[in-house]
């Protein structure tokens, strides 16, 4: 597999680049020190693996859940493996929501992102041992307070709650921007607020973004 690999320390990348060649069926063929080199790399450079820091700074997609939502609207059936150091469970479950494949700490043992990239090239998804309890957790626990939504509207209150507008959000999921703010409109209703400040804490309370 043609693997790209981005971090913005060039010491990871090269851990990066050395595990992924320890599987022997991959070949690293480009680096990024950043989401806007990222971008214009997967331009011109085909791949069939993505291994991506979560949290690099740039100009254009700075935020993570901004890079992956960007990067699963151009690139759908790019696989993509997250390694970072971020260990709050529900800004990982939104990064999984909205495309990631895979998540590995940059903690975690040698052996996990080798093991990583043979689930994705299967078609599986994988998750750092360190992540697996707080992710299922987390799961449970928005599922539970969340559950008078819809899960259209869950997404649109947690992608709203993380920063983005109705018009990324509507982008990034190929609907309209009457849509979303309908979509907005009704989880409000459901919700008993009126106003965004009480939508954004409820998502906070609910273990939607941290």
């Amino acid at each position: 597999m043609r693997v790209i690999i981005a971090d913005d320390h060039p010491v990871v990348r090269i851990g990066l680049r050395m595990l992924v060649d320890v599987t022997r069926t991959c070949v690293v063929v480009g680096e990024a020190e950043g989401p806007d080199s990222l971008l214009r790399l997967l331009s011109h450079t085909p791949c069939d693996l993505l291994i991506t820091d979560f949290c690099m700074p740039g100009d254009l997609q700075a935020d993570g859940l901004k890079l992956i939502c960007t990067l699963h609207r151009r690139y759908p059936r790019l696989p993509i493996i997250l390694v970072t150091m971020l260990a709050n469970a529900p800004t990982l479950r939104s990064a999984i929501d909205q495309g990631a494949m895979a998540i590995v700490a940059k903690g975690a043992s040698a052996k996990e992102l080798p093991l990583a990239i043979k689930s994705v090239s299967e078609g599986r998804g994988f998750i750092s041992e360190l992540f697996r309890v707080p992710l299922a957790h987390c799961g449970t626990e928005a599922q539970s307070l969340s559950a008078t939504l819809s899960v259209k509207e869950r997404e649109v209150v947690r992608m709203l709650a993380s920063g983005m507008t109705v018009s990324e959000i509507a982008a990034c999921f190929q609907r309209s921007v009457s849509t979303i703010s309908k979509q907005k409109n009704m989880a409000m209703q459901r919700l008993g607020v009126s106003t965004d400040v009480d939508l954004f804490a409820y998502a906070r309370e609910s273990g939607m973004v941290h």
